[in-house]
C-alpha cells in the first residue's frame, strides 16, 4: 500500500535547481536512485549452471510509496525471481529498488497512480539491469532479463482488490 498523500506543510512545487525554471504541466523529478537490499542465491551451483530445458520462473511484482515530511516521495520497487526445475532450485533474485522523487503539479488525486505507476516505470530498467547482473555474475548465461511490466495493470487490478475486499471479507 502507500501512504500517498503529501505531508500537510508540503509545497505542491518541487524544489528547483538553482537557475532553473519550474517545469510547466504536472510531472515528477528524481532526486536520488538506490538499492535498499539484493539478494542472489544459487543453492545448487555449479549443477543448476548445466541444465537442458528452461526452468519455471516465478515473479513477483511489488510497489510502494510513502510521503516524507519534506514533501518528497520514497517510492519502491520489489522485485522476487525464483527460476526451479522439478528437481532443484535454480536461483533465487530479490531486489528491493528504490528512489526520491519530487513531484510538481500534480493533483491530489493523481498523486497515488504518479507514484504507483509513472515512477515504478522509471525505476524499473536499472532494476531489470540489477537483475540481469546478478545472474550474469552468478554463472547463467544469458542472464535473465525481465520483461517489460506493465505498471498500469498491476495498479488497476490492486485497485479492484480493495474495492472487493470488504464485501468479500463480510461474506466470510
Amino acid at each position: 500500500m502507500t501512504d500517498a498523500a503529501p505531508p500537510a506543510d508540503a509545497n505542491t512545487a518541487a524544489p528547483v535547481p538553482n537557475g532553473a525554471e519550474a517545469p510547466a504541466g504536472p510531472g515528477f523529478r528524481i532526486l536520488a536512485q538506490y538499492v535498499r537490499d539484493l539478494s542472489f542465491e544459487n543453492p545448487k551451483a555449479p549443477d543448476s549452471l548445466r541444465l537442458d530445458g528452461k526452468p519455471a520462473i516465478d515473479l513477483g511484482v511489488e510497489m510502494n510509496a510513502q510521503g516524507r515530511k519534506d514533501g518528497l516521495f520514497e517510492v519502491e520497487l520489489r522485485l522476487t525471481v525464483k527460476a526451479s526445475t522439478d528437481a532443484m532450485t535454480v536461483f533465487n533474485v530479490e531486489l528491493l529498488y528504490g528512489g526520491l522523487f519530487a513531484l510538481h503539479g500534480v493533483a491530489e488525486q493523481d498523486i497515488e497512480p504518479m507514484l504507483l505507476i509513472e515512477c515504478p516505470r522509471y525505476l524499473f530498467p536499472f532494476a531489470r539491469e540489477i537483475i540481469a547482473r546478478a545472474t550474469s555474475d552468478g554463472g547463467f548465461y544469458p542472464p535473465f532479463m525481465l520483461d517489460p511490466i506493465d505498471f498500469a495493470a498491476i495498479y488497476m487490478s490492486r485497485q479492484q482488490q480493495i474495492a472487493r475486499g470488504p464485501a468479500e471479507t463480510a461474506q466470510a
